[in-house]
């Protein structure tokens, strides 16, 4: 079975399959790696694709809490340990992304790149930084996830899309089923990792960013906004951008040819500068 063992002696799952350039792919709040199906498919032929279970997420259940930005940071430099991990073009996307901004400084020897996908430094929007969600939004929806914790969760992934995005696409069935797969966090779990968004702000860490990084974001994104991914390549140092014209949070499902094309030509241009 695939897991491996963190600091704290908790059992972590991880799906590993593929072979040659390392890609380590982190899923957002409320998902796990089920959501990477499509670039499993797209992309484990070319490249080694590694995707995480965070903690209290998919089949990462039996865990002492710790739901914070500091215990996921801390369980994917074990991931790394485990699998003696180097030369790795790390992706995360939504909360996975901040995940990997909050470990780049312990990994980044061992990173060629990074990717940021529909990313935001600060989920909760402040007087300095109104590039995010109101603070009473992001309070609606932790009153929801207690409310009916399911209910909140389809609630969400009708927001990954923007207007229309995902009826004009013919991959809209196939996407609502595997969405339909992946089983939430349990109520506690989730407001705790909802809780950890609020309230972490990862501004601080942009400047030490010394891997290259790309970062990938929908037009029309309603969660992590689009001027936050352009906030991100104006901070972070040797950062490129690309952005995904009519899409929402969630482009690696609807414009999943696309977006496995620019992975491919980032691990690529990164692999040679790494050779």
């Amino acid at each position: 079975m695939p897991l491996y063992l963190n600091r704290r002696g908790e059992q972590l799952w991880y799906e590993d399959e593929g072979g040659g350039f390392p890609v380590v792919l982190v899923h957002g709040w409320g998902m796990s790696s089920a959501v990477w199906k499509y670039q499993f498919e797209g992309l484990a032929s070319s490249t080694r694709l590694i995707a995480p279970d965070l903690r209290g997420h998919g089949r990462s259940r039996e865990i002492s809490g710790g739901l914070n930005f500091d215990c996921f940071a801390e369980d994917l430099v074990d991931l790394f340990d485990s699998l003696n991990l180097a030369k790795v073009v790390l992706v995360g996307w939504s909360m996975g992304a901040q995940i990997a901004l909050q470990s780049c400084a312990e990994l980044s020897d061992r990173l060629a790149g990074m990717v940021l996908l529909s990313a935001t430094p600060c989920f909760t929007a402040s007087a300095d930084f109104p590039h995010a969600l109101a603070l009473s939004e992001v309070v609606g929806m932790r009153l929801k996830v207690q409310r009916n914790t399911q209910r909140a969760v389809d609630g969400f992934y009708a927001r990954l899309f923007a207007a229309g995005e995902l009826e004009n696409s013919s991959s809209a069935a196939e996407i609502k089923q595997l969405l339909s797969t992946i089983s939430p966090p349990d109520t506690a779990a989730m407001l705790d990792a909802l809780d950890a968004l609020a309230r972490t702000d990862l501004r601080h860490l942009l400047a030490t960013i010394t891997v290259p990084t790309l970062i990938l974001n929908g037009a029309l994104d309603q969660i992590c906004l689009p001027q936050a991914s352009c906030y991100l390549k104006t901070h972070i140092p040797r950062a490129r951008q690309i952005v995904f014209p009519e899409c929402g949070h969630a482009p690696f499902l609807t414009q999943r040819c696309q977006f496995t094309a620019e992975i491919i030509r980032f691990t690529r241009s990164v692999c040679e500068q790494d050779a």
